[in-house]
């Protein structure tokens, strides 16, 4: 295994463990003591894995899979909408 395939396991272990952790770059960076090339490379490939999505304010967050059972937030502004209305 090489050691941006280490870097990308270990990012992977800790946000399982951690399933609800949001982070940008920088704390990833500091939480694994990473350069900042080698980590925006594993931060990607969790990405691409459609493991880790990007929210607007730059967090790596959970990424939505189907079946999950949390609401989005587009169906949860559709439904405080319909209350509103009734």
């Amino acid at each position: 295994m090489n050691s941006s395939q280490a870097v990308v396991d270990r990012l992977r272990t800790e946000f399982l463990e951690m399933a609800g952790m949001r982070l940008t770059a920088q704390p990833v960076q500091r939480l694994c003591g990473l350069e900042r090339a080698l980590r925006q490379s594993a931060l990607d490939s969790l990405v691409d894995a459609r493991f880790r999505r990007v929210t607007r304010d730059g967090q790596y967050a959970r990424a939505i899979q189907r079946g999950d059972s949390r609401p989005s937030a587009t169906r949860a502004g559709l439904d405080a909408m319909l209350v509103r209305a009734s």
